[in-house]
């Protein structure tokens, strides 16, 4: 088997080797005129006159001139609904062959996302992109021969007419190439199984078996799952049973809240690759080991355009003004905050994914995630984006010695006519819920000069409940989203607090 690995990993130094680095300005470009060469037929290509784009001289500034910010609402009010009634050629050419479902962090309904054969190409693409990325992080021949766990939703795909729907994780698992079959874990069997705590069972029952070298997934139902392992094969640790751990790809959202639960389960190191897949798209990877930020995906299928982030440009239901400004890759700067726009394969033009994030190199295109566009809590004048919130926690965990690997906050206003920070922070944390407070307070003051503002003037103060963490997990369970992509809604509007509320008082 040495030698098998030692193939592998020659294959993937070749292929390294011959790819130039890449100009991500000009690829961009390129991906653009694609995606309105293509889809300058379809019902939305004629109705924003996409053959008037292409004959610009500046076609990045005519098409965000003439076409509009989108977000899922208002795209599938005004388009895709006409996908759903079965027309073709609406918004891509042809018909899509999935949808994928999502609810995301936010919404009752699930939304369902087009996934075209294109975008599986670009998701595939990407996938080796990732994969040949791996020989920079100078990882030994024999890892190429063990198994890798994905963990998404269940593959077991609903058909319905001429495509199936599915979430977009059990959609790529479900179109993995042949030749990565056999290292593919828990295989195609157990993948189906949709209850969630069912087919973590049947993993425990069979991790024995595997020789697991990687595992991939969200972070918090990775952990769910080696807890149930661990806990079955009465073990101290994930590489008691799996001593050939050694990489964790991570995906979804940051995996800075979760690192130290995470390496709790841990016996020794392994190398954490973060990534970037969303129901509309695979965004970005990491692909070296000297930086934990990501690098967008410019030449596959997604053309994308950055909103600088302020509070002024969005709604208050969390879709963007059409008068804010957008700058394409060429005009960005690092350490600015800015709204991700994509338009895609699959038909989304110009299109709010929901997401905030930071370039840190600009020439090498690459990326952290800041927050979500919906969790940017300003209701007071606060202005906390996510990243600063997850710092606040990063900071309770280092001051009492603690895990909060879940947490949500609503600015709510309470008995007193006044409003307050309310935090619900999942840990085993036994103490003063007052100290942990004003621990949390004074960190956001020193952190974020417009939140120390505003609790001088509208904001009272904040008050903070420990919970266990199962409760978030129940709370996940209880609205269908358990497992996949399911991301944990950290800022909640006030009517959906008093729903979040109401159950963690009957849990």
């Amino acid at each position: 088997m040495a030698i098998l690995g030692n193939i592998i990993k020659g294959i993937i130094n070749l292929t390294d080797t011959l790819s130039s680095e890449t100009n991500h300005v000009e690829a961009q470009k390129e991906v653009l005129q694609n995606l309105l060469e293509t889809a300058k037929e379809t019902q939305f290509g004629e109705a924003y006159n996409f053959e008037s784009i292409l004959l610009s001289d500046d076609l990045q500034t005519s098409f965000a001139n003439k076409v509009p910010f989108f977000d899922y609402n208002s795209l599938n009010e005004k388009w895709w609904y006409k996908i759903h009634n079965g027309e073709e050629n609406v918004t891509w050419v042809g018909s899509p062959s999935y949808f994928a479902l999502s609810s995301g962090t936010t919404g009752k309904k699930s939304k369902r996302i087009p996934v075209t054969d294109e975008m599986i190409a670009a998701i595939k693409s990407s996938g080796i992109k990732q994969v040949t990325s791996l020989n920079n992080f100078d990882l030994p021949v024999d890892f190429f021969e063990k198994d890798i766990m994905m963990l998404g939703s269940s593959t077991d795909l609903d058909e319905k007419d001429d495509h199936f729907e599915g979430e977009i994780s059990g959609i790529s698992a479900s179109n993995i190439p042949f030749w990565f079959k056999g290292y593919y874990k828990p295989g195609e069997e157990i993948a189906k199984i949709e209850d969630w705590d069912e087919r973590v069972q049947h993993i425990a029952e069979n991790a024995k078996s595997w020789d697991i070298g990687a595992l991939s997934g969200i972070p918090s139902w990775i952990e769910l799952m080696m807890q149930k392992v661990i806990d079955f094969h009465h073990l101290e640790n994930i590489h008691e049973i799996w001593p050939n751990l050694q990489v964790y790809t991570s995906g979804g959202v940051a995996f800075g809240p979760y690192e130290k639960s995470f390496k709790a389960l841990l016996g020794k190191p392994v190398t954490v690759i973060d990534t970037y897949l969303a129901s509309e798209g695979y965004i970005a990877t990491q692909v070296r080991p000297e930086t934990d930020a990501m690098q967008l995906n410019t030449e596959n299928g997604i053309y994308f355009e950055f909103v600088p982030m302020n509070p002024d440009y969005i709604n208050e239901d969390g879709s963007i003004k059409q008068n804010a400004p957008s700058l394409t890759l060429e005009q960005v700067e690092t350490g600015t905050d800015y709204i991700l726009i994509i338009s895609t394969v699959s038909g989304a033009w110009r299109y709010l994914i929901g997401d905030t994030i930071k370039f840190t190199d600009v020439e090498k295109a690459e990326i952290k995630i800041t927050g979500r566009t919906k969790f940017f809590l300003n209701t007071v004048g606060s202005q906390l984006s996510v990243n600063k919130m997850d710092d606040a926690i990063k900071h309770i965990e280092e001051k009492f010695s603690t895990t909060i690997t879940e947490y949500t906050i609503c600015a709510k206003r309470f008995e007193d006519g006044e409003f307050y920070h309310s935090w619900y922070l999942g840990s085993d944390l036994k103490g003063d819920n007052d100290k942990i407070a004003t621990a949390l307070d004074d960190f956001l003051k020193e952190a974020n000069n417009n939140y120390k503002v505003a609790r001088s003037k509208a904001l009272k103060g904040v008050k903070v409940t420990v919970i266990p963490v199962e409760t978030f997990h129940d709370w996940n369970d209880n609205n269908k989203k358990k497992g996949g992509q399911v991301k944990m809604e950290r800022v909640m509007k006030e009517e959906k607090f008093a729903e979040w509320e109401n159950f963690v008082h009957k849990a």
